[in-house]
């Protein structure tokens, strides 16, 4: 049987560590507290006496393909993109939501939706803690949630935000994930989760394998993302310079086909993704899951129209709260202006999927022949 071990030689050691926490937060909600987060993002042994290498926070990772077909089937996945039973494009009714969030406020929406309607305790979200620095965070009432739709530096069609992990260094990377250790506390068992691809298929795995902490997860909303970056000051700088603005003039930043800067002013800048490829956190550039594929709604700007937010649903859960939702708290784009609009926006999360997949594997590809070369 595989552990943790095999893990940092399988998956740390060549960088493919997205640091989603599963293997930490698992770890910790049994009590094991063999295992934690580093100061760089990283999981590591906190105590290797207390670890009793079961082997399932080998299998929870998302980098290992050992529970695939358990995780596809649980969620009914299908090619090229994982199941779709309906795609929308949306945004929040009250203005109050729609005036914070970064497209279309439909994610903070529906969690207030489930909320109100008693569906949920609270919500794994991350909230703004200072200037580029988001955490994790367990919002247990609507102004909590409120709170974590606020000013943020939204990357890359997901809500993943600035976290600052050590010496001025940042990475727009949240884990998340590790708040289920809060839900625990808490001792809270109808919990939604927000989150990115990778630690929604966390999630999934432990859902297949039955086991602490997936229980308490009755939703999964999960995040477009084409990566997360890692950068410093000068890197800061350096896109204040491609985009001929500064920090203190942003209102939001969201991206569609490129990073879109929205400045105070009403401005725009806008920068083309593929400048950005050199901040790209590594892990990222070998992860093939731009939509979310496993989760209960997928959510992100592209293909939708300024203001707007494209919505695909992937279960019977999803689709049900999302029509619900619309009854009261969404708006739904009027399709007598533009008919095509939702199958021309999964068209375009489609190509993004592909898009991401082609880089991926390559990548991969690349990365077995140097292993090969070295052995």
């Amino acid at each position: 049987m595989k552990t943790f071990f095999n893990l940092i030689q399988e998956v740390q050691k060549p960088g493919l560590c997205h640091h989603c926490g599963g293997c930490v937060t698992f770890c910790t909600a049994v009590n094991y507290g063999a295992l934690e987060l580093g100061e760089d993002g990283k999981p590591r042994y906190r105590d290797i006496e207390k670890c009793i290498e079961c082997g399932l926070c080998y299998s929870i990772c998302p980098e290992i393909h050992e529970l695939d077909e358990e995780t596809k089937r649980m969620v009914s996945w299908s090619a090229p993109m994982g199941r779709i039973l309906g795609t929308s494009v949306a945004r929040a009714s009250d203005p109050e939501v729609l005036a914070r969030g970064t497209d279309g406020g439909v994610v903070t929406a529906l969690l207030l939706h489930l909320f109100d309607l008693g569906r949920i305790d609270g919500a794994i979200v991350s909230r703004p803690v200072g200037e580029f620095r988001r955490s994790p965070w367990l919002a247990i009432n609507r102004e909590e949630i409120l709170e974590a739709a606020g000013f943020h530096f939204d990357t890359l069609h997901g809500m993943t935000h600035f976290s600052k992990l050590y010496s001025g260094v940042y990475d727009t990377f949240s884990p998340s994930i590790m708040e289920l250790g809060e839900v625990a506390k808490k001792r809270l068992n109808r919990v939604a989760f927000v989150g990115t691809p990778c630690q929604i298929n966390s999630l999934r795995r432990m859902e297949a394998l039955g086991i602490v902490p997936a229980g308490s997860i009755k939703f999964h909303l999960g995040l477009f993302c084409a990566g997360n970056f890692h950068f410093g000051p000068e890197q800061r700088q350096n896109l204040e310079k491609m985009g001929n603005f500064t920090w203190d003039q942003v209102r939001k930043v969201n991206v569609k086909e490129e990073l879109l800067i929205h400045l105070q002013n009403g401005e725009i800048r806008s920068l083309p993704l593929d400048k950005l490829e050199g901040i790209k956190r590594f892990a990222c550039r070998y992860c093939d899951d731009y939509a979310a594929e496993f989760a209960d709604l997928s959510f992100g700007g592209i293909g939708a129209p300024e203001g707007w937010t494209t919505v695909i649903a992937r279960t019977p859960l999803g689709r049900a709260i999302l029509a619900d939702a619309k009854e009261t708290d969404l708006q739904e784009f009027n399709l007598k202006d533009d008919p095509q609009l939702p199958p021309r926006a999964l068209a375009k999360v489609l190509e993004w999927s592909d898009k991401k997949k082609a880089h991926a594997q390559a990548r991969h590809q690349e990365l077995e022949k140097s292993v090969q070369v070295k052995g």
